[in-house]
């Protein structure tokens, strides 16, 4: 079982109570398939001021979908921890795909951390908030081990940075009317 059983299990046994398991159940829900960030993604892009954001965001997401889920995700085909480790009750049913590596960590960060790095503190540090719950509930839940979610942590954030970095240098300079960042 390792240390990555000992952190699910103790998890489970006391982090797991009535507030933060439907909020958990919820997150899964809704990234399920990278709709959250789809949406965030979407409402930049519609945006006039965050159209260049979105498209970033956007860029991102469907970069690490592809190496996270449909690359690596098979290469890898890490079982699920709650069919590994005696005593693990997931808090939701079972999933179809394998476990490495958190496709929810991944898709939250290759959005969310754009946000981070293009938008001033007001929205990157909610939004970065917002993905490092992502990647906790996925462990809270039962159905990813911790170094799932921070390898699906580690490919979103790349993507995000590789793909903000090349705005900046190749794009942004070019661009009427473009402000340096405030601290960057």
């Amino acid at each position: 079982m390792g240390w990555e059983g000992d952190v699910l299990l103790w998890i489970q046994d006391n982090l797991r109570n009535a507030v933060l398991d439907p909020i958990c159940k919820f997150m899964g829900t809704i990234g399920s398939h990278g709709e959250f960030a789809i949406a965030v993604a979407l409402l930049l892009l519609i945006i006039p001021k965050t159209r260049r954001t979105g498209c970033i965001c956007a860029l991102s997401l469907a970069t690490t979908h592809v190496v996270s889920n449909m690359i690596i995700k098979k290469i890898v085909d890490r079982t699920r921890p709650y069919d590994v480790i005696n005593g693990l009750v997931p808090l939701t049913g079972p999933l179809d795909s394998p476990s490495f590596p958190s496709g929810h960590a991944a898709a939250t960060f290759s959005c969310l951390f754009v946000i981070v790095l293009m938008m001033p503190k007001k929205y990157g540090i909610p939004a970065l908030l917002v993905s490092l719950f992502m990647a906790y509930s996925r462990m809270h839940v039962g159905v990813h081990y911790p170094t799932d979610v921070l390898a699906g942590m580690v490919i979103g954030i790349f993507f995000a940075c590789l793909y903000t970095f090349i705005y900046k240098k190749k794009f942004a300079p070019n661009v009427r009317g473009t402000k340096p960042l405030k601290g960057k």
